[in-house]
């Protein structure tokens, strides 16, 4: 009996304003296009794809998201791309909250769909959007199955002491409040990548990732598996990133309602739209726009709390683990900041962990730490997509 090769996959990354889509290839995991769709329900919507050494681009006034998707398809058979949509296996889409109920990826029926609208209220800025983007495409095509892979799966296998919260354990059990985390897909990537470059079973390391962008999360690994995050119940906490504070006292929420006269939806929207890098620097969540403001005492600050929070974390893990074998940077400040990478080893250095400036500085993939450091020290550039067409292809063969 003849086996048929798997068809191509598509990557789908709805935003609020913008969907990013990746195809590829299973049989060699390769990357064969890529789009971007900008400004959706504004004007002067791009719409941009990406093939081989060429760039198709097309501005359109107030393209919505369904137009979005039909040009997608329409555009990967105009542009020779595919030449039939029956090419196509699956659709993926990458969603941030799947609780305790989404463990690992699936194909979306209707019965998963509707239990995946239940669980929206643990990343209501992002599983709507998320969840009306699929059904937009099952509406679109309908013939294609789609597939979601969960940012959150990969920190199912929390033990409890660091999952549950110290809140009434019966309103724990009962509204399903815990930590669930995000950036898994790449925690997960980047910790088995790792492994394979240290020719090591991960099962063997106690090791801690940094996934630092402007979402930006810590993760520790211990016996194979995600053993705490830095993220919790909802995206909101942990590190300072881009535009959300992280750890926050919860009492500051009624105190600046009361003070500005604002709403709980008006607070947790300043909370995770208006602070981090952004709130504090009164200049940009990117830190590549701080260049020109070297001398702001503001931007100094900024800076100076985006490293300590990640120096806190880092110690703390280190000391939950029981001591550390690696640790690993990536995400898009962690991949290609060396001086902040730089300036963070500078302060774990109580903990015997010393940084190559020369592999460092060279910013490839692998070893940065100097040879008597106590600890590994690792780049690692994360690869989301990857991780995803790895996780579908599973489910399809």
């Amino acid at each position: 009996m003849e086996v048929r090769q798997l068809g191509k996959i598509l990557l789908v990354n709805a935003g609020s304003s913008s969907v990013k889509w990746k195809l590829f290839e299973p049989s060699n995991e390769e990357m064969i296009a890529k789009g971007l769709v900008e400004r959706i329900n504004m004007p002067g919507s791009i719409f941009e794809v990406k093939y081989g050494s060429k760039t198709y681009s097309k501005t359109i006034d107030s393209l919505s998201y369904e137009h979005a998707a039909t040009m997608i398809f329409e555009k990967l058979m105009d542009l020779k791309i595919i030449a039939q949509l029956t090419e196509i296996d699956g659709i993926g889409h990458r969603v941030v909250a799947g609780g305790q109920v989404f463990k690992h990826a699936v194909k979306m029926t209707k019965d998963k769909l509707e239990r995946l609208k239940g669980l929206s209220d643990f990343a209501p800025l992002h599983n709507p959007m998320e969840i009306e983007y699929i059904e937009i495409m099952q509406k679109v095509l309908p013939m294609i199955s789609q597939y979601a892979v969960f940012d959150s799966q990969f920190f199912t296998s929390l033990p409890e002491m660091n999952a549950i919260y110290s809140i009434p354990y019966e309103y724990t059990k009962k509204f399903g409040i815990r930590r669930y985390g995000e950036h898994g897909i790449s925690h997960d990537y980047i910790s088995k990548r790792a492994a394979a470059l240290l020719e090591m079973p991960l099962s063997s390391l106690k090791m801690i990732t940094l996934h630092l962008g402007s979402g930006a999360s810590v993760a520790a690994e211990k016996d194979g598996k995600a053993f705490d995050t830095s993220m919790g119940f909802t995206p909101l906490t942990g590190l300072t990133m881009g535009t959300r504070a992280g750890d926050t006292d919860p009492s500051i929420i009624p105190y600046l309602m009361k003070k500005l006269d604002l709403t709980v939806e008006q607070t947790l929207e300043m909370l995770n739209s208006e602070s981090g890098l952004l709130g504090l620097s009164g200049i940009s969540p990117d830190m590549r726009d701080y260049a020109d403001h070297k001398d702001d005492p503001r931007v100094e600050l900024t800076v100076d709390i985006f490293i300590n929070r990640i120096v806190k974390y880092v110690g703390s893990y280190f000391a939950e683990l029981g001591g550390l074998d690696v640790l690993v940077f990536a995400g898009g400040i962690g991949e290609n900041n060396p001086k902040l990478r730089s300036e963070i080893i500078g302060k774990l250095a109580a903990l015997g962990l010393k940084i190559d400036a020369q592999l460092n500085e060279a910013g490839e993939e692998g070893i940065i730490s100097s040879v008597d450091s106590k600890t590994k020290i690792m780049l690692v550039p994360t690869n989301e997509e990857l991780s995803m067409v790895r996780q579908i292809k599973k489910i399809l063969e």
